[in-house]
């Protein structure tokens, strides 16, 4: 179990590094780009690319965290440091979100208000370019990382990298169509950025919800609740069972029941019994799920 996790965290933390490197040589062209361009949409890209930084940063360490063995402080393990490092990259995405938003619908207002825009270079609309194509790119790469490992921090900085791309698609519309299209079609730049806004911001809170739900305790979905009912039901000794609480910690399930056994049933035999439910819920869920599994006498008149 130690190795599994151990390259789960190893893998976790390769593909970040990936998108850290990719993500420092891109934002410095782009920013580059913007300036020389004469681009304001590129350089708000650019800003956009930076903002990777800091969640390829958080992946980095909480992901590293998360994969450590229980300790004395941390019994359950340290698995919300993954979920935490979700929660705040989904974060980072709807702040990034509503930037470009804000971005987007202020250049609006100026053009509304008979302000020109600044025509961009070709530079602008080439970095544009070579931006897509390297993030979706690294989109793919992180998204198949994490999926494969089962890493919700992962995907949602997989999703935090499409972003970035969907973000220069709207840059090199505007870009291209000041550029191509003349001085009246500048106004396609704030306007892409305003519709990939509303993409992204929608992305993170898809991403966020889950995260936030994990750090406040919420049960696991009714389907894998039931999974675990009908694990419990097969075997015969139970006569009946209540009191069944789960929750995720990170990649980790937490799964507490109370079951029912024959009161005249031998305390070794008992212990059996436990031992055949855990043993069957970690073939299901895998071997680091945590199992509290508490047997009580059953009572005919008492059937919970």
């Amino acid at each position: 179990m130690k190795n599994k996790q151990d390259e789960r965290t190893k893998q976790a933390i390769k593909v970040t590094w990936v998108g850290f490197f990719v993500n420092m040589i891109l934002s410095a062209f782009k920013l580059c780009a913007g300036i020389l361009g004469k681009s304001t949409a590129m350089i708000a890209d650019a800003i956009h690319s930076l903002s990777d930084f800091i969640t390829d940063v958080i992946v980095i360490v909480f992901v590293g965290i998360s994969g450590k063995q229980r300790d004395s402080d941390h019994r359950y393990g340290h698995g919300k440091f993954e979920t935490f490092a979700s929660f705040l990259v989904s974060l980072a995405l709807v702040i990034v979100g509503i930037f470009i938003f804000w971005n987007g619908l202020t250049k609006v207002i100026q053009v509304a208000k008979g302000n020109t825009i600044e025509s961009p270079t070709m530079i602008a609309f080439i970095a544009a370019l070579v931006s897509i194509v390297l993030k979706e790119c690294l989109y793919q790469y992180t998204v198949k990382i994490g999926k494969k490992i089962d890493n919700k921090a992962v995907i949602a900085n997989a999703w935090h990298h499409r972003s970035d791309a969907l973000s220069s698609i709207g840059t090199g519309v505007g870009v291209g169509g000041a550029i191509f299209l003349g001085e009246q079609a500048r106004i396609l730049d704030p306007i892409a950025g305003i519709i990939v806004s509303f993409f992204i911001i929608k992305v993170a809170i898809k991403i966020l919800i889950p995260s936030v739900n994990e750090l406040l305790e919420r049960s696991l979905p009714q389907e894998i609740e039931g999974d675990i009912v009908k694990i419990i039901e097969s075997i015969p000794q139970v006569l009946a069972y209540h009191n069944l609480k789960t929750r995720r910690v990170g990649n980790t399930f937490v799964i507490d029941v109370h079951i029912k056994l024959d009161k005249d049933i031998l305390f070794v035999s008992s212990h059996e019994v436990a031992t055949e439910i855990e043993n069957n819920l970690r073939n299901r869920f895998g071997n680091q799920t945590i199992i509290n599994i508490h047997t009580e006498p059953y009572q005919n008149n008492v059937k919970v």
